[in-house]
């Protein structure tokens, strides 16, 4: 596709010592040259202490050239460790694509370069860049070469040992933890394992009476949805002979053994009850609950919401359902479908789990009948709900798939995801109508966009069909409409045309609230107000308030997949330490 005497390295090469020369310079004349006209940049709190994706030439040189006055990023180069310049295709086009590295004044950084063919031109512009920050100087993480010794427990038989060390840590006695993270599930164990590294005084707090609870306790038969490569947690990855789709107990046993190997301070039984903001001395004063009902103040400067886009139930309000007789359960309290057998069950909702909880009540010998509030986008979990991960797939390192998906643009990633989406709905088309025939309404999420993007702005609205959705197409279980349901009674729900559909047990597979709801009630609607709406995307290419300053001074959230939580948690870390160190200020 290029100049077939250049290999991809030395093209790469070269345009990155270009690049380097005119941020050094300052001279957007130079820096200008290096991009298509419709190219992006996307920075990851590297230059900009921010994350960012600016789309279309004209509108990122400017900015791009001021972060670098600030920031004097130097010495980009080829990262030779790693997966070397290659063409990949990406979005749907092909590409030099080339990892690279790259220091600033208070940092160092990776980064990924993706050069395509410029008409008129016999060297290639860039179609997309990335600069992500990998440390702070001076506050590199405590592995490797730099891990602590342990010799000094091993050397005073009358001091306390390595245990004693630990568990008086973990008691605060004495102090109070830098940063509270809020949430002990995959959110909340990988950014508190990267501020562990980094130095910086976590403490976990998790109302679960176990570690892992917030997985051990779901319905009997869960597994997770993508494949064990993809779900690793942060410098601990699952054994290679796990299975390729885990199970619920399997890995809430791996978060008590991730919490112990990488001494994370974890109190379980323990309410976050709230609490406000100091302005003056840049200080929470929040109130925790402890199992035995003793309450203990503690002055964080950091509090970190890791409660998952789950956060609070979504109850609707349901005509006339305070007058049904049977049990009602939010999706989130269900348990097991054995104690149903022979009874009558609806589930309303059908995203995953209002379909999992059908299939495993229908497994335990209930007759149910599943009812659809909206159309739902449905895709078999294999293969075609694993198409967005086959990056993973390619051969490159875990570190490397991370950084490249990092790299992709939210623009670009649509793109790609209407391609997946396509893909999925000729590959299950056998499936698809079926569920047609039987009145099942099905959606392929906004703009064709699949399942992804509608998990990454409404938390859901989709199934991985991992057989409920032969079970319905088949009518052994049955399928309704909510809309054609009139009001709820005693017996069950009266249709609108006067049919009864009797129940002994209802499900709400109805959602959760968005996470604003969690904040106004753990700390205001002041503030609420002040954070604004997280996660979605709004009218930018970023979550909204994920991962990255908010503007509530120490107040940050991170939520979502086991991938998602591995990759930015080590972004937002090194935000938080930044913050501690005094190279970062309030947003």
């Amino acid at each position: 596709m290029l100049a077939e005497i250049e290999t991809e390295a030395t093209l790469a090469e070269r345009w990155l010592l270009r690049f380097e020369q005119a941020l050094t310079r300052g001279d957007s004349g130079l820096l200008e040259p290096l991009f298509h006209r419709d190219s992006h940049w996307r920075d990851v709190v590297a230059l900009s202490w921010d994350i960012k994706t600016l789309s279309g030439r004209e509108h990122f040189i400017g900015p791009l050239g001021f972060d670098a006055r600030q920031s004097r990023p130097h010495h980009f180069a080829l990262s030779r460790e790693r997966t070397p310049p290659r063409v990949a295709t990406r979005s749907g086009i092909g590409a030099i694509e080339a990892i690279f590295r790259f220091e600033t004044a208070f940092g160092r950084g990776s980064g990924v370069l993706r050069l395509t063919p410029a008409d008129g031109s016999a060297e290639p512009k860039a179609w997309a860049l990335l600069t992500a920050l990998d440390e702070l100087k001076g506050y590199e993480e405590q592995s490797g070469r730099a891990r602590p010794s342990g010799k000094a427990h091993s050397r005073d038989f009358r001091g306390p040992n390595w245990l004693d060390l630990r568990r008086k840590a973990a008691r605060y006695e004495d102090r109070d933890p830098a940063v509270i993270v809020v949430g002990g599930g995959q959110a909340g164990l990988s950014i508190a394992a990267r501020l562990g590294q980094l130095g910086v005084d976590t403490l976990i707090v998790d109302r679960e009476g176990r570690i892992g609870d917030n997985w051990r306790n779901r319905y009997h038969a869960l597994t997770l949805h993508n494949q064990v490569q993809v779900n690793h947690l942060p410098y601990m990855p699952f054994p290679a002979s796990w299975p390729t789709y885990i199970p619920k107990d399997k890995l809430a046993g791996w978060f008590e053994t991730y919490v112990e190997s990488l001494e994370l301070n974890f109190w379980t039984e323990t309410e976050f009850e709230g609490g406000g903001y100091d302005e003056r001395h840049g200080r929470w004063t929040v109130s925790l609950r402890r199992a035995d009902g003793t309450r203990r103040q503690m002055q964080p400067r950091h509090i970190v919401l890791a409660t998952g886009v789950s956060g609070i139930p979504n109850l609707p309000d349901i005509p006339g359902l305070k007058d049904f007789a049977g049990k009602v359960v939010h999706s989130s309290r269900y348990e097991d479908g054995e104690a149903w057998a022979g009874k009558r069950a609806l589930v309303i909702g059908t995203g995953n789990s209002g379909h999992d909880i059908a299939q495993d009540l229908y497994s335990g010998g209930a007759k149910v009948t599943l009812v659809q509030r909206s159309p739902t986008l449905v895709v078999n979990i294999e293969p075609s709900a694993q198409l967005p991960y086959a990056l993973y797939d390619e051969g490159p390192s875990l570190e490397d798939c991370d950084l490249i998906a990092t790299s992709i643009p939210t623009v670009l990633a649509r793109q790609s995801h209407i391609r997946f989406t396509q893909q999925a709905k000729a590959m299950d088309k056998t499936l698809l109508d079926g569920l047609q025939r039987v009145g099942f309404k099905l959606d392929d999420g906004e703009d064709g966009t699949g399942w992804q993007f509608k998990y990454l702005t409404r938390g859901g609205g989709y199934y991985f069909n991992v057989g409920c959705s032969d079970l319905i197409a088949e009518s052994a279980i049955a399928l309704r409409q909510f809309a054609d349901i009139d009001t709820f009674v005693a017996e069950g729900a009266r249709m609108r045309d006067g049919t009864m559909l009797p129940a002994d047990l209802v499900v709400l597979a109805t959602g959760y609230k968005g996470q604003e709801h969690l904040v106004g009630k753990l700390f205001g609607e002041a503030i609420a107000r002040r954070v604004g709406p997280i996660w979605g995307f709004g009218d930018g290419q970023e979550l909204r308030n994920m991962f990255t300053r908010t503007p509530q001074p120490g107040l940050w959230f991170i939520a979502g997949s086991l991938a998602q939580c591995r990759i930015n948690s080590k972004y937002l870390a090194l935000q938080i330490k930044a913050s501690e160190v005094g190279l970062l200020g309030a947003r």
